[in-house]
C-alpha cells in the first residue's frame, strides 16, 4: 500500500464524474483507491496483480500533476511507459526566477511545452512548479535533455534543434511512439 498527495484541484479529476475516473483506474489498474478529500490523500492498495499495481500510484500522481485521465492511464498501454516529475522550483533561485523558468518552458503561446511532447512523442505537462512527463525511456530522456537545456538558460532554438534532431534520431531507429492528444 502506498499513500499520495494531490493538488485539493485535481481531487475532482481523480474521482471523475459519478466516481467514473476512480472505478477506471481501480479496475485497469487492479488497485482500490481510498480519497480523503479533505486533505487530498490517497491510498493506493494492490488488489488484483502485483506488477500492474504498481504503476496505481504513478496514474494518482500524474493525475495530481495535471494529466488527464486517459493520459495517466496510458502508463497501463506499455510496460516500458514511465512518468517523470521534474521540480523547477529546485532549480530556481526564488519565486521571480520559478516564473520565468516556468514561462521558458511554456514558451510563446505554449509552443515551447507543445514542441517538446510533438517532437519527443511524450505527452508533456507543466502543473505548479512541476513538469511532468510520460512516456517511453527514450521519449522521457529527450524531454528531461530539453528541459534542462531551457532551465540552464540555453536559447530556444537552440533546443528546438535538438528536439528536431532527437526526433530524426528516433525515427531513424524505428522507434515509433505515440501521439498523445491532451
Amino acid at each position: 500500500m502506498q499513500h499520495v498527495k494531490i493538488p485539493q484541484d485535481r481531487i475532482g479529476v481523480l474521482i471523475g464524474e459519478g466516481g467514473e475516473t476512480m472505478r477506471e483506474i481501480e479496475e485497469r489498474a487492479e488497485v482500490r483507491l481510498d480519497i480523503d478529500s479533505e486533505t487530498g490523500q490517497v491510498r493506493v492498495e494492490s488488489v488484483g496483480d502485483p506488477i500492474t499495481g504498481l504503476k496505481g500510484p504513478d496514474i494518482v500522481k500524474a493525475i495530481g500533476r495535471g494529466f488527464a485521465p486517459d493520459e495517466a492511464l496510458a502508463l497501463l498501454d506499455d510496460e516500458m511507459m514511465m512518468f517523470e516529475i521534474i521540480d523547477v522550483k529546485a532549480a530556481s533561485r526564488n519565486e521571480k526566477d520559478l516564473r520565468r523558468k516556468k514561462g521558458r518552458l511554456i514558451g510563446e503561446d505554449g509552443r515551447t511545452r507543445e514542441l517538446m511532447a510533438d517532437l519527443s512523442g511524450a505527452a508533456v505537462v507543466i502543473y505548479g512548479s512541476t513538469l511532468g512527463v510520460i512516456g517511453q525511456p527514450e521519449q522521457v530522456d529527450t524531454v528531461r535533455e530539453a528541459a534542462e537545456m531551457i532551465l540552464d538558460g540555453a536559447p530556444h532554438g537552440s533546443v528546438y534543434s535538438f528536439l528536431e534532431r532527437r526526433h530524426n534520431e528516433m525515427k531513424q531507429k524505428g522507434m515509433e511512439y505515440h501521439q498523445f492528444t491532451g
